[in-house]
């Protein structure tokens, strides 16, 4: 959720770097920012500078137009309030002799810690928790033989998630970082070395990262840099490409960022499935060492992952259960990990998340019983992210960048993949090397995803003017059956996040047992209808609704031989294979909650208290 950057470097001014660095972050929501820099005071000596303002980071462009700061060495930070109140005296950086520091995460002992300080003669000008690792790492530092020590005496004593940086005016070129529970990358130049929560924010200087591993720490210089494990013991990491660096981060001739990443689902998914399909099988090898053979011995499947990611999983239990014939369950990650879970014996535990560092979906990884696991697996669409590194196998999706806050392409190629996980399981139980009829439709079907979505898009003008409908509208139904009624979950929430409309999903066979209550002419009840088994029993469904006056908007198939009229506007979908028609009914859903969120005149990209990487509890 929190953004960090900073900086070491003699070959620029940081302030630029630090400020853009922010303005790439802004799509993870926050409600102030701040900076703290040494600048030059004369005589060789440095000044601890910081600047802080609430709001958007325009604020602190013009804070900082009053007080023009140059340095070489800075950090900087976006706050998304957990701990006090949206204030500038709770933004971050904290000072603390000497020292400035930025933090992401949550730490759960800070209450104890705060009463610890206070009686030491600290006093706190803020109501965070991110003030008490700073005081904290300075009374380190008064009773320490140097700056490191104390830093890891420091984090020794912390209880929670965090990722640090920190500065002191002691040290005018030492960038001090390190991380436990919340991403932390450290960015490779000539010109200098660089931290940042996201390796986006620091793309303006470097495509070079390494991924700090859990309780890492490290010191920083514009030419040196060491790390170090928790216990103390020195580290070497990998200084690795970052994948995505040449994807444009511009909005270019769209609106929003959302709008943007809506049309480019059909190259996401071109891209997420480049490599991974033979003619008629798929290449399992891609997921890791020994993955294929684990393959063949899974009995069981447990998917756990958080909101979006979550209804993908929902969607994928259909698939798995009916093509590969496995048991699966679908758990919300923040419940999973909190309650005994039977796990039966030989049982894939699939995690999900598009940043690959929510922390309920990282947590249930950790804690899940390895009893009866064969082991884990990651869908991510983030190379070296915590979950990536941390499952025993992984399946890259090839979003490329998502900005907006609500989730689109992330959605569909994680969709994209799961469909490909369940040829691959089917193929696993399989001997030989040829195609059965399934998997042999199922790859058919997957070639075909691409253009389908695209053919998906050609709804757009249809549902630009139908969105006017929404203009007063408070309240929304969404129904589906099959695995369209995860769909129908997706769509709800899309809406909400973005219009603030209330919207609920039901299974469409539930509607009679409750949700009926609450048709009438001010509701609008969409649907998704296409053409499977189900259909009929969906179209009772939808004469339930215009039996009762209630107003239906539905994306259907040309076989439901329904047309608009009275009470219904019936919206006919593209021809589509039944395999993968759930992936290319989101898509109009999402039009239309960009379309209502339009006519509202909400903030699309940013929706109010939403984030887009959940990194804490």
């Amino acid at each position: 959720m929190c953004g960090i950057v900073g900086a070491t470097t003699r070959a620029h001014n940081t302030t630029p770097i630090l400020l853009e660095g922010l303005q790439r972050l802004e799509y993870r929501g926050y409600d102030s920012a701040g900076l703290a820099l040494l600048v030059p005071a004369g005589e060789g000596r440095t000044r601890l500078t910081r600047v802080r303002a609430t709001g958007k980071v325009e604020a602190l462009h013009t804070a900082l137009g009053d007080t023009p700061l140059k340095g070489y060495l800075g950090i900087a930070h976006t706050r998304w309030a957990t701990h006090g109140v949206p204030a500038e005296h709770n933004a971050h950086p904290h000072i603390s002799d000497g020292l400035a520091l930025v933090h992401n995460g949550i730490i759960e002992n800070h209450d104890t810690l705060r009463r610890r300080l206070e009686s030491e003669g600290f006093v706190f000008t803020s109501d965070t928790d991110t003030e008490v690792i700073a005081h904290l790492i300075a009374w380190h530092d008064r009773h320490s033989p140097d700056r490191i020590t104390a830093f890891r005496k420091a984090l020794q004593d912390l209880k929670g998630a965090y990722a640090i940086a920190l500065i002191h005016e002691d040290d005018p070129d030492t960038l001090y970082c390190a991380r436990m529970g919340s991403p932390l990358v450290i960015g490779v130049a000539e010109s200098g070395h660089f931290v940042a929560s996201d390796p986006l924010a620091l793309l303006s200087v470097t495509d070079q990262f390494i991924y700090l591993e859990e309780g890492d720490m490290a010191s920083l210089t514009p030419t040196e840099r060491q790390i170090w494990r928790a216990c103390g013991n020195p580290a070497i990491l990998p200084v690795q490409r970052y994948e995505y660096a040449d994807h444009s981060l511009d909005k270019g001739e769209y609106r929003h960022y959302m709008l943007k990443e809506i049309h480019e689902q059909p190259r996401a998914i071109a891209d997420t499935l480049e490599g991974l399909l033979g003619e008629d099988r798929v290449f399992t090898a891609i997921l890791g060492p020994d993955a294929e053979q684990a393959l063949s011995k899974v009995r069981n499947i447990h998917i756990v992952a958080c909101g979006t990611s979550y209804h993908a999983g929902l969607v994928a239990r259909y698939w798995i259960e009916e093509h590969a014939g496995i048991p699966c369950q679908v758990e919300v990650a923040s419940e999973y990990r909190y309650r005994r879970v039977m796990t039966p014996p030989d049982t894939l535990l699939v995690v999900i998340s598009q940043s690959g560092e929510t922390a309920d979906t990282l947590a249930a990884l950790r804690h899940a019983n390895r009893d009866n696991l064969l082991g884990s697996l990651a869908l991510c669409n983030v190379p070296g992210s915590s979950l990536t590194r941390e499952a025993n196998w992984r399946l890259l999706t090839r979003a490329g960048p998502e900005i907006g806050v609500a989730s689109t392409k992330a959605f569909t190629t994680q969709l994209t993949a799961l469909l490909w996980l369940t040829c691959a399981l089917i193929q696993s139980r399989q001997p030989g090397q040829g195609g059965t009829p399934v998997t042999v439709d199922l790859v058919h079907a997957l070639r075909s995803l691409p253009q389908a979505v695209a053919d998906s898009l050609t709804l757009a003008p249809q549902i630009e003017t139908l969105a006017a409908r929404f203009a007063e509208t408070r309240h929304a139904l969404f129904l589906g059956r099959g695995a369209h009624y995860p769909v129908a979950m997706e769509g709800a929430l899309k809406l909400k996040e973005i219009s603030y409309i209330h919207a609920e999903a039901y299974a469409a066979g539930e509607l009679k047992h409750g949700p009926l209550a609450l048709v009438d002419q001010h509701m609008p009840v969409i649907s998704v209808a296409p053409s499977n088994s189900l259909l009929d029993k969906l179209k009772s469904n939808l004469q339930e609704v215009r039996a009762r006056g209630g107003q239906l908007i539905v994306f259907g198939c040309e076989q439901a031989g329904q047309e608009s009229g009275e009470g219904i506007e019936w919206l006919t979908m593209p021809a589509v294979d039944p395999l993968i028609a759930p992936i290319a009914h989101t898509v109009p859903l999402q039009l239309l909650s960009y379309e209502v969120a339009l006519v509202k005149g909400t903030d699309v990209d940013k929706p109010r208290n939403l984030a887009k990487s959940v990194t804490v509890e």
